[in-house]
């Protein structure tokens, strides 16, 4: 077109949109969310002449009618207890009084911060990264048969027998490799939230699969901007970026009338 635009006159122009990405970060939310999941994705951004890895937390929700909802995105270098406190607090102050079941990667400190302000809330760390971290360091040889013994104990049909198999797989993996077996065994009260609810429930709250699922086409979205210049860059980028997947998500998530039914069981 015959039209020289620079980086500068992009980003003013963009900048027209940081009050909507501001108004939708406050916006009012319902009162109740069944389901609630929680994970990072990693952007690189300046800071100081320097290039640092910086992560957005993204909260989705799954709300009464079965659909998802992203309830707001977070930026941070760390995360801390004080960090995930005040996300809680937001959510509540947007009018969240009540989440039923949060399904997360295992967070420093956001267990406390879940438990201080909506104390009701039942929590599951994601058996999905679990398995990831406990089998990073076993060598390939092992592989199969670390995995095969895993699975006895995360697809076990009841808590009872989960904690069998999880002491079955101390007795064989215990020398070998006792960081795996320690790791479970810390975790274990949230790892194993879903053995007492029915198999539609388990499906959708042993793995943050939902959530992952989103950072997957936001990472589409934007794969071509491998360095963003300030925080607001990625803002712009994520919310835009939001506005056009959400766009898909008009229909309510599988099995929802079941899985609904069975929490009302759950949670009177």
């Amino acid at each position: 077109y015959g039209v020289e635009a620079s980086a500068s006159l992009i980003s003013r122009i963009t900048d027209k949109i940081l009050p909507a990405v501001q108004e939708w970060q406050v916006r009012p939310l319902d009162s109740i969310y069944p389901i609630v999941f929680l994970d990072g994705i990693m952007f690189k951004v300046r800071k100081d002449a320097k290039i640092i890895n910086k992560c957005v937390y993204s909260v989705l929700g799954i709300n009464m009618d079965g659909r998802k909802e992203i309830l707001g995105i977070w930026i941070a270098e760390t995360e801390s207890a004080s960090f995930w406190l005040t996300i809680c607090n937001e959510l509540k102050n947007r009018g969240v009084q009540d989440i039923l079941i949060t399904c997360r990667d295992n967070l420093s400190g956001f267990s406390d911060a879940i438990a201080t302000v909506f104390p009701k809330t039942e929590q599951q760390l994601c058996v999905i990264h679990q398995i990831r971290n406990s089998t990073k360091y076993v060598p390939y040889k092992d592989i199969k048969a670390v995995m095969a013994d895993l699975k006895l104990v995360y697809g076990a049909p009841s808590l009872d027998d989960a904690a069998y198999r999880l002491e079955e797989f101390h007795e064989t993996w215990g020398q070998k490799y006792p960081q795996i077996v320690k790791s479970w065994k810390a975790n274990w009260t949230e790892l194993s939230t879903y053995f007492k609810y029915p198999e539609e429930v388990r499906r959708l709250i042993y793995t943050t699969n939902a959530v992952e699922g989103f950072h997957r086409m936001l990472r589409k979205y934007t794969k071509t901007k491998t360095i963003y210049p300030t925080d607001d860059a990625v803002r712009k980028s994520v919310f835009l970026s939001i506005q056009q997947i959400t766009k898909k998500w008009s229909m309510p998530i599988r099995d929802w009338g079941i899985i609904i039914g069975q929490l009302m069981v759950f949670f009177e």
